[in-house]
């Protein structure tokens, strides 16, 4: 590892500046701009910078400050959200990082889940030492996203409703069904619950194995949510559909439409 090294008087002022005008990372642009340097020269400071312990590449051409009482670089991000801005764009935090966020589970997911209209190659990179998972959204299915500060940095992330409706579109994003239907539960017990909110969603998303799920689980856990349920029952497509994709289903519950597993099976749902 390497240690932090002094600077001199110039370069003490320049990163000074740098800190000042930027929100919690340092593009090359970021630099050349604040400096008055061309980018090449942004490029080489920030690079020599690096090399002497103040700052940490993130990724190419982008780095954050080394926390003074740091005493190497390699230190972890201080908040993958702002990272996950920085490199993803258009972007929001969704899936299980989102329910961690709106105190829908206690459980921890030490991968953060960002959705982004972006089309990665990588899409589980690591970056210093934090796991992303990046999932690929169109730029109609940016709605139901609420702003927060993480420092002077905003960042979006899906609204406890809409949080529900990605699981359902997708269970492995919380962890598989049985994490997503006890996500479910609590969003149910919760001061964000909003029944008719989630129908809106869902009919914005257009995916007819999310009402499927969504009214076979309301059914079980939620019974009086009766007009709901009956929304969903209008909006079912043909074909059948899988609860969770990843598990095995050897039973239809033929009124949802939906395969799931043996042991979910109760014989008021099955025709």
């Amino acid at each position: 590892m390497e240690q932090l090294e002094g600077l001199g008087k110039i370069d003490r002022g320049r990163l000074a500046a740098l800190m000042r005008g930027t929100k919690g990372t340092i593009s090359v642009g970021e630099a050349s701009t604040i400096l008055h340097v061309p980018p090449s020269d942004a490029a080489k400071m920030l690079a020599r910078w690096a090399k002497k312990g103040w700052l940490s590449r993130v990724r190419r051409g982008l780095y954050v400050p080394v926390p003074l009482e740091s005493r190497t670089p390699d230190v972890p991000l201080e908040d993958p959200w702002v990272i996950a801005v920085r490199l993803f764009s258009p972007c929001y935090i969704g899936g299980w990082s989102a329910a961690e966020h709106w105190d829908l589970t206690e459980q921890i997911f030490r991968t953060v889940l960002v959705m982004t209209t972006q089309k990665p190659r990588d899409r589980r990179p690591t970056i210093r030492g934090t796991s992303f998972l990046l999932s690929t959204v169109l730029d109609e299915s940016l709605f139901g996203l609420k702003t927060v500060w993480r420092g002077q940095i905003k960042v979006q992330v899906s609204d406890s409703t809409r949080t529900i409706l990605d699981l359902l579109h997708n269970p492995q994003w919380g962890g598989g069904i049985r994490s997503v239907t006890d996500m479910f539960t609590a969003y149910l017990k919760s001061e964000n619950k909003n029944p008719s909110l989630l129908g809106d969603y869902a009919k914005r998303l257009g995916n007819g194995a999310v009402f499927k799920r969504l009214g076979f689980l309301l059914e079980r856990y939620a019974p009086n949510e009766q007009e709901l349920i009956d929304a969903c029952r209008t909006q079912l497509t043909s074909g059948n559909a899988q609860l969770d994709p990843s598990l095995n289903a050897d039973k239809l519950v033929t009124r949802w439409r939906l395969w799931v597993p043996k042991n979910w099976r109760k014989e008021s749902l099955v025709d």
